[in-house]
């Protein structure tokens, strides 16, 4: 019935004094945080984190490839080579200032999270959300700048993927168990 996720505020959220901000938001939506630590990534946890898995590489490039397209834009490079060149870019961001990482937990905290994230482009994220009201980004710009778009939050997209990236960011001993006050009446039975 529950499940974790992981959440990494990124350096951009650390900078402009959103942290606090943002815990807000998730606490009020009766997930409850069961791990937080500010870090300062390693290249070695952005390279884990940011996988060097080809499937993966391949789709961001075509992600990536097909959004160039659709604004007249013609990049030379291969999925491969465009999402090796993203990933380069994500680790480079992640590694360029402290987050801070938290697991979450809670029922559906996977597409709660995701949804209360908005959407990855900050000029598409709904109004409502983490990027709608407070990504100030675009991908125009950052393209313009050569650099990855700066987005404030990272959630894992399915349980799976959460399992993986909480084993990167924490030890079993620093996630904890603890009931919320309002865990009767959210998980009551009958």
């Amino acid at each position: 019935m529950t499940e974790q996720t992981l959440i990494i505020l990124k350096p951009d959220t650390v900078q402009r004094g959103l942290v606090g901000e943002i815990i807000q938001r998730i606490e009020k939506t009766t997930l409850k945080i069961v791990a937080m630590k500010m870090v300062y990534a390693s290249k070695e946890q952005a390279g884990t984190h940011y996988a060097d898995d080809k499937e993966w590489l391949i789709s961001v490039g075509e992600k990536t490839l097909k959004s160039a397209e659709k604004k007249g834009i013609k990049l030379s490079r291969t999925a491969l080579e465009q999402g090796q060149w993203v990933r380069q870019m994500l680790m480079e961001y992640i590694t360029m200032s402290p987050s801070v990482v938290m697991v979450i937990e809670g029922h559906n905290a996977v597409a709660k999270i995701r949804m209360l994230c908005g959407g990855t482009s900050p000029q598409e994220a709904s109004p409502g959300t983490i990027r709608g009201d407070y990504a100030i980004d675009s991908y125009m710009l950052a393209d313009a700048s050569d650099r990855p778009v700066q987005n404030l939050i990272h959630a894992s997209g399915t349980v799976e993927e959460a399992k993986r990236e909480i084993k990167i960011w924490f030890n079993e001993n620093e996630i904890h168990t603890f009931k919320r006050v309002d865990e009767d009446l959210i998980y009551r039975k009958g």
